[in-house]
Formats: C-alpha cells, structure tokens, sequence
C-alpha cells in the first residue's frame, strides 16, 4: 500500500485504516474500495469483518440498496431457495475458510449475516468485489445492482466483481 493510498483511505473513511493486510480491489478511479483486514487488530481485539468496502461512492450506494430493503427481499429469498441458501452458505464457509487460515478466531461467525441471513450489504459487496464472481450468490447480485443506486459520487463505473490482485500492506 502506498502513501498516495493511505491518504485516499484517510479521506473515504475518515481515519487512519486499521489492521490492513493488502488492498483487495480498487474502483475505477483507482481509490483502495476494498481492503482485506486482519481478522484481530493491532490491539487484539477480534475484527472478523475480512474484507472492508471503503470507497466512500460504492458505500453510499450500497447504503441506500439497504434503505430500500434489499437486505430483507434477499433475506426471505433464502428462506425460499434451498439452491440459493445452499450457495450462501458455501460462501460462509469459504470466507471462515480464507479468515482461519490468516488466524482463527475460534468462531463460526462470519460477516454480513452470513450463513442465514442479510445484514450487511456492505460485507456482501466488498466479498464479492475482494474475491470475484462465483463465490458468493448474494454479494455479486448487489455488485450487478449497484448501477441503480448511484447518485453524482464519482464515477465507480468499473465495479463488476473482478478483483485486482492484492497490493501488500505495510
């Protein structure tokens, strides 16, 4: 990670990043919009959110995908789709798997309401965009909704769930 990105971090999020292990994916204006975080943080404490969605543009789209109920029409689905749960689900186990093998937290617990529910768009979004197409159901479906929910933030014309491969942090 460089200077140029801790400063475009400091400016999405408002503060200096905490526990960065590399910079999973970066929109098309190049600002760092997913970074992979240790799963404890400097002080230890327990961060099992993996990746974290930071460009400020995609956050406030998501943020308003979730205003408009996407997370309960995506939550009752999986209550009707044993094929789309049975996916939701592998992608659950396949970011416990990806979050353990950096260190484990001693949890089932993953993000984003993983394996049974929605409750974080967020979380979806930046697993899909860290990690590409394919893994996980719920998370590509918000990436290929995103467009709708855009409102004049800078153009993150390029999000389609490819990710970049990993920048190292310091």
């Amino acid at each position: 990670m460089t200077s140029a990105d801790r400063a475009a971090l400091v400016r999405e999020l408002g503060r200096p990043p905490r526990g960065v292990l590399a910079v999973r994916y970066r929109c098309d204006h190049q600002v760092p919009a997913v970074l992979q975080t240790a799963p404890r943080l400097p002080d230890g404490t327990p961060f099992p959110t993996l990746y974290y969605l930071c460009c400020s543009a995609v956050n406030a789209a998501v943020s308003r995908m979730e205003s408009a109920g996407l997370m309960r029409e995506m939550t009752d689905r999986l209550g009707a789709d044993d094929d789309l749960a049975a996916r939701y689900r592998a992608a659950h186990e396949a970011y416990l798997a990806e979050r353990n093998a950096i260190t484990d937290l001693g949890t089932a617990v993953s993000a984003g309401g993983m394996p049974d529910r929605v409750k974080c768009l967020h979380v979806l979004v930046a697993h899909s965009l860290a990690v590409g197409r394919g893994v996980n159901p719920l998370g590509d479906e918000a990436v290929d909704r995103l467009g709708e929910f855009f409102r004049g933030e800078p153009a993150c014309a390029r999000l389609d769930a490819a990710p970049s491969e990993p920048d190292e942090a310091p």
